[in-house]
C-alpha cells in the first residue's frame, strides 16, 4: 500500500490543514516511509506467539475493596481553608 499525493490532500482537506505543494510531497514521502515500515512488522512471523496485554505477571496491585465507615462531614471540613454550612468553599474559577 502507498499513499499518493492526492491522498495527502483529501486527508488534510478533511482534517482541515493546508499545505504547500512542497510540503505535501515530503508528507506523502512520510507517510509511505511508516507505511512501509508497518508492512515491514507483518512480515514477523508470530505463529505460536499467545497475544500480550501486559508484559508483567502481576494481574491486580491494587487494595483489596473493603467496605470502611465514611468519614464524619465535620472531620472532613476541620482541614478545610474555608467552608460554609456543611460545604468546602473553593475560589471562583469560571467567568
Amino acid at each position: 500500500m502507498s499513499v499518493t499525493i492526492d491522498d495527502v490532500t483529501y486527508i488534510a482537506e478533511l482534517a482541515r490543514l493546508r499545505f504547500s505543494d512542497d510540503e505535501a510531497l515530503k508528507m506523502t514521502d512520510e507517510l509511505n516511509t511508516i507505511l512501509h515500515y508497518v508492512d515491514t512488522l507483518n512480515e514477523v512471523d508470530t505463529e505460536g506467539v499467545l497475544p500480550l496485554s501486559n508484559i508483567h505477571d502481576q494481574k491486580n496491585v491494587l487494595r483489596a475493596d473493603e467496605e470502611h465507615e465514611p468519614i464524619a462531614n465535620a472531620a472532613a471540613l476541620s482541614n478545610a481553608p474555608d467552608s460554609q454550612d456543611r460545604f468546602f468553599r473553593v475560589p471562583k474559577v469560571l467567568g
